[in-house]
């Protein structure tokens, strides 16, 4: 008998601080160690902050060159969704980043989550990260919900895009895509709109939602 059981998704672990400021960090209690992420994907940014992690350090590179077997895919794209939910909520998160070389403009697509360390990939990936981290700021790429409606938000180019979608099926595909999807898990025209926006990341066979739904305002909402 063959088995068709799906294999064990990687396991998560991060190391976590109680501040955001370094040196605060070095202070005796101040260090959470290395957490075991075991929550769903939607509550690993609850169960972070509820821990009091302010700041967080992934191990290890997100190599967006090496996605094209299932288990990578679904690895990159379960801590690229993490640093999008800990984005929201003003933590502050250290990691590094490989893209493919093309487009040399891919980096935009992130550019609304918290700055990596190191990037590699864009021709110029020192200027690439350098206009990445004096650009960034939070809210820059969110989406929120109102009642019979979804508003996404969205600063990454430089100016405003908003865009509102009533119809069910788009808040719908949404939250399939909130943690990663396949492509054939929604439909063909909205994937085609939202691929279209750069609402969705490719990442090998899956498909991801971008926009975060901010847990945090820097402003007041009128302003956002």
């Amino acid at each position: 008998m063959t088995s068709t059981a799906a294999p064990a998704p990687r396991a998560l672990t991060l190391n976590a601080w109680r501040d955001y400021d370094e040196d605060a960090c070095a202070l005796p209690g101040m260090g959470l160690g290395a957490v075991d992420l075991t929550a769903p994907p939607d509550d690993q940014a609850s169960q972070l902050w509820e821990l009091g992690a302010r700041r967080v350090e992934f191990t290890g590179e997100i190599d967006l060159t090496a996605v094209d077997d299932p288990a990578g895919a679904a690895h990159a794209v379960r801590r690229l969704c993490l640093i999008r939910d800990l984005t929201a909520r003003a933590v502050l998160v250290q990691w590094h980043l490989r893209l493919p070389p093309e487009p040399d403009d891919g980096w935009r697509d992130l550019s609304h989550l918290q700055p990596p360390r190191t990037l590699t990939g864009p021709a110029d990936p020192v200027a690439a990260l350098t206009q990445w981290r004096n650009e960034h700021y939070l809210c820059k790429c969110l989406w929120r919900q109102g009642p019979g409606f979804v508003q996404i938000r969205d600063r990454r180019w430089g100016e405003l895009r908003r865009f509102t979608a009533e119809e069910p099926e788009y808040q719908e595909a949404i939250t399939q895509l909130s943690y990663g999807a396949p492509l054939r898990a929604v439909p063909k025209a909205i994937a085609a709109d939202f691929l279209e926006e750069r609402l969705v990341s490719r990442t090998g066979p899956l498909l991801w939602w971008l926009p975060y739904r901010v847990n945090r305002w820097i402003q007041e909402a009128m302003a956002i």
